[in-house]
């Protein structure tokens, strides 16, 4: 019996239940809405993280990976698990 049968998922999905795409955009909306607010109310240089944020949406969109991509995938954040002997396989 694994760890997988006894706890009937993934532990790694247990930890991180959001897979990169959504973390992804979480990020970017969130900077791009801090951008603007801090565009509005500081000074308007800062609507250069909103046109930043675009620009690794686009990026994302073109080519398939962004840097912020890279990095989360290098700390192993939304990462699906890997099948194993009968354990499951997150989409």
């Amino acid at each position: 019996m694994s760890a997988y049968d006894v706890a009937g998922s993934c532990p790694q999905a247990q930890q991180n239940p959001w897979p990169l795409q959504r973390i992804l955009f979480l990020l970017a909306g969130t900077v791009t809405l801090t951008g603007v607010i801090l565009g509005a109310l500081v000074n308007q240089w800062f609507l250069v993280l909103s046109a930043l944020a675009g620009v690794n949406q686009l990026l994302m969109v073109g080519v398939g990976w962004c840097p912020m991509s890279v990095i989360l995938s290098r700390l192993g954040v939304g990462q699906p698990c890997v099948e194993t002997a009968g354990g499951p396989k997150l989409p």
